[in-house]
């Protein structure tokens, strides 16, 4: 059962957003007791040099300016943290990620907070944890060549650690939208709560 959800909203339209819309659904369909949201159509700060350097200072040895660098940060991080799954709608923009569903990786993944490199390779610390994605696209059939939003999306979660992840899929909209609402609909009726 899933008691909280992260949900993080990637599409950066709000009235007709098919993803936003399948995300509704995934969520209740899953009944959570909390729901803690994450709308990224008002932009994160991409990582800059400032952002590198107090990272990769010791936290024991950052100053009040570099902890102050890094909340935006920890606190997306600790959101992850809280949640047993993450909800996350995911439209395809030319193939890939929107920038600002990028920004939020830049920001999660950390390493020696959100995973670990150890003699036998990276090691994700965020385990135990389900990712539910809900997708739309124009063109872009999900799990296709050129999709590389859906692998990115699971390699960049596996590697945190979450590799529990389903994918919803509202795919090439723009060839036949009744079908694959239809479809998209299915599968969020098969998730189990």
């Amino acid at each position: 059962m899933t008691n909280r959800v992260l949900r993080i909203d990637a599409s950066a339209r709000h009235d007709g957003s098919v993803s936003r819309d399948l995300t509704d659904k995934v969520i209740a369909k899953l009944s959570p007791t909390d729901v803690t949201t994450r709308d990224l159509s008002a932009p994160l700060p991409l990582i800059d040099f400032t952002w590198i350097g107090a990272n990769f200072t010791p936290s024991d040895d950052r100053t009040e300016d570099q902890k102050s660098t890094l909340a935006l940060s920890d606190t997306l991080i600790d959101e992850v943290i809280a949640a047993d799954t993450l909800v996350i709608g995911l439209p395809i923009y030319n193939f890939g990620v929107p920038s600002a569903f990028k920004a939020w990786i830049d920001l999660v993944a950390r390493a020696g907070v959100t995973f670990r490199y150890t003699e036998n390779g990276p090691e994700g610390l965020l385990t135990g944890k389900r990712a539910i994605l809900a997708v739309a696209s124009g063109g872009t059939e999900v799990g296709s060549d050129y999709d590389f939003a859906t692998t990115y999306v699971r390699h960049i979660l596996g590697f945190i650690g979450i590799t529990d992840v389903t994918v919803v899929a509202a795919d090439r909209l723009m060839l036949d939208p009744e079908a694959s609402h239809k479809a998209a609909n299915a599968q969020i009726e098969s998730l189990a709560a």
